[in-house]
């Protein structure tokens, strides 16, 4: 039986690119908002493009804060994806506007330092070597397309076994390409729009789910 998951839909776009994604490498996709069918689901997938008070205002809108806390609280997965990722930290700054975030890790998502905004290519990432997401996927690229990240990275006791799993690469400036947190995974790329090498990342995903 293929593991359920729901793709959040709180008004953001690329919401049917990341169902078929999922499908392709295995999971049963639905794409709602519905509070009970994404608490039952056994992933949770917030996809996530545009501005990140635009973003933070859909995902309110639906509860989507109040799903993610209930899920993580019981060790359901849930994976951030592009703004689906910037979310989960404390704060987003835009054009000097400062939004709350869901605080899920602390952090500021703002722009990047770079020469060329967006960032809009392909990038190699710099896993840990405990990595589960990145496993199969050793040096592979991944598409990008942003201008706002996350830069620095404290979390009290990041010495720990249990540790948040970070993922960086470079553009202009280092800054957080991925984090597997338990439950809670989330990456900056798009996953669904990176080939073979994001198919597998999501494969790894779905079948964690099971």
């Amino acid at each position: 039986m293929s593991p359920s998951v729901v793709v959040l839909d709180y008004g953001s776009g690329n919401l049917r690119s990341a169902q078929r994604a999922l499908e392709r490498v295995g999971a049963d996709v639905t794409v709602t908002s519905d509070y009970e069918t994404a608490l039952a689901a056994d992933g949770l997938v917030v996809p996530g493009v545009g501005a990140f008070a635009a973003c933070m205002a859909g995902i309110n809108a639906v509860r989507g804060g109040m799903i993610i806390d209930r899920r993580l609280a019981g060790g359901r997965a849930v994976l951030g994806i592009c703004v689906g990722m910037q979310v989960l930290f404390d704060q987003g700054i835009e054009h000097g506007v400062r939004t709350p975030g869901l605080g899920e890790w602390p952090g500021v998502v703002e722009d990047l330092k770079a020469d060329v905004l967006p960032h809009m290519g392909w990038n190699t990432l710099r896993a840990p070597e405990d990595s589960v997401l990145f496993a199969d996927v050793r040096d592979e690229r991944f598409y990008f397309v942003h201008s706002y990240a996350v830069t620095r990275w404290s979390l009290p006791g990041s010495e720990t076994i249990s540790a948040p799993k970070v993922t960086w690469t470079t553009h202009g400036q280092d800054f957080v390409a991925a984090v597997e947190n338990g439950p809670l995974c989330a990456t900056q790329f798009h996953p669904e729009k990176s080939g073979d090498a994001g198919a597998a990342v999501l494969r790894t995903w779905v079948r964690s789910l099971g």
